[in-house]
């Protein structure tokens, strides 16, 4: 894998908080720091997955009105809950 730097200003603060953090670890501080950004970013790509999903969901709600209850869902997952394997409900108008 191919890396490049990247320069990061934080406080003096954080700096040292890291360093410790990193020392009780036993990793280095650009170690804890590359991690966090990962995690960081794969976190906020579902949540922006989770968001755009969502969105799709209601311009298919706009355009076509088929839905479901909230009792409905709520009926379908309570038997997903107790093991009943069962299709989701067929949205409506």
């Amino acid at each position: 894998m191919t890396t490049s730097t990247t320069s990061l200003k934080i406080d003096p603060e954080i700096k040292a908080r890291v360093q410790r953090l990193a020392e009780a670890r036993h990793r280095s501080a650009h170690w804890l720091m590359r991690e966090a950004v990962e995690q960081y970013v794969e976190r906020e790509e579902k949540r922006e997955s989770f968001r755009q999903a969502g969105l799709a969901a209601w311009a298919a709600y706009q355009e076509t009105g088929l839905h479901l209850t909230a009792a409905e869902a709520d009926a379908w997952l309570a038997g997903l809950e107790t093991g009943k394997d069962a299709d989701a409900p067929e949205c409506h108008g």
